[in-house]
């Protein structure tokens, strides 16, 4: 029988037009979370996996830890945006359909420091309201082995007022 032919674009996006997010929690062994997002719906999907689903446009870090029987213990960081049905998306595991990937980070010492900048900007602001544009630098800045700005109050203002004039 030969195989079927992939639909369109964003044609694996759930019924719900929601990006679903899969979370595995086997403890020591395979665990994922989200380090930040706002989930517009959850379901239990098994005693040791949950789905965290995200309206389109929404901004989401989602964090992972696999530990293997033999072998090094493997990290990885994604930030990704949360596509509209029929809108072009990247793969990522665990995301269906996928998403606009603005950063993908799998080496413990830069994970370890966008976390910090995480904890920093929680201080006061939001990380899912963080403009694409910085999460794409930081990862430009970690591949060319630049150090990244840093995101605060001021950066958000500008931000702010850039979006108000674009509408």
């Amino acid at each position: 029988m030969a195989a079927k032919a992939r639909g369109v674009v964003g044609a694996g996006l759930p019924a719900s037009g929601l990006t679903d997010v899969e979370l595995t929690w086997i403890e020591g062994r395979l665990e994922q979370k989200l380090r930040f997002g706002r989930v517009a719906a959850e379901r239990s999907a098994g005693p040791h996996k949950r789905i965290a689903s995200f309206r389109p446009g929404a901004t989401f870090a989602l964090l992972g830890c696999t530990v293997p029987d033999l072998g090094r213990v493997s990290w990885s960081l994604a930030v990704v945006t949360a596509v509209a049905p029929g809108v072009h998306s990247q793969a990522h595991p665990g995301i269906a359909p996928g998403g606009n990937i603005l950063l993908v980070i799998d080496a413990i010492e830069p994970i370890r420091a966008i976390c910090r900048e995480i904890d920093m900007i929680e201080a006061g602001i939001d990380p899912c309201d963080v403009p694409p544009d910085h999460w794409r630098h930081i990862a430009v800045s970690l591949a060319a082995a630049l150090p990244f700005r840093a995101y605060g109050a001021d950066r958000h203002a500008a931000w702010l007022r850039r979006r108000e004039t674009e509408r």
